[in-house]
């Protein structure tokens, strides 16, 4: 009986400590940025716009991935699509700062519009973490809009 209740013991422990392994999955690097980015470019091309900011606005939908996300905005700061809170599509966010006074969207729509893509760092909330951290977003331009995605952390 007591053999018995000691392999109980340690089934149990032995799936607290699966669970706990797999609760704190690897963060998200640049290069999974990059690449989620481009993959929704594809989508785009593939489906036509309404369809793929419709998919991208899902957060439970295809382009999530711990806290990757698709945004997309135009060339005026306004949301067009977004993975992890739809509600702020169709509104202007060009004049948002950062938690340090950092006006990183019209950062963003300067670097789309000068060179097409690349990097825009600020702190922003985490949406798997749910604290204030870094964010590196990599943006491309793909006509009168962009597409981005971005990492948390150092």
């Amino acid at each position: 009986m007591r053999a018995q209740i000691l392999k109980i013991a340690f089934a149990f422990l032995a799936l607290v400590i699966s669970f706990g392994v797999q609760a704190a999955e690897p963060r998200a690097t640049k290069e999974e940025a990059v690449a989620i980015v481009k993959k929704a470019i594809d989508y785009i091309k593939q489906n036509g716009k309404e369809k793929a900011f419709a998919e991208f606005s899902k957060p439970k939908g295809q382009f999530v991935d711990r806290e990757l996300y698709i945004a997309v905005l135009d060339m005026n700061g306004t949301m067009l699509a977004h993975g992890v809170n739809p509600k702020l599509i169709g509104k202007s966010l060009i004049d948002i700062k950062d938690v340090n006074g950092k006006a990183f969207v019209r950062e963003q729509v300067d670097l789309a519009k000068t060179k097409g893509s690349g990097w825009v760092d600020f702190e922003w909330n985490n949406p798997v973490s749910q604290k204030m951290e870094p964010r590196s977003t990599y943006l491309e331009r793909v006509g009168d809009y962009f597409v981005l995605s971005g990492v948390y952390g150092k």
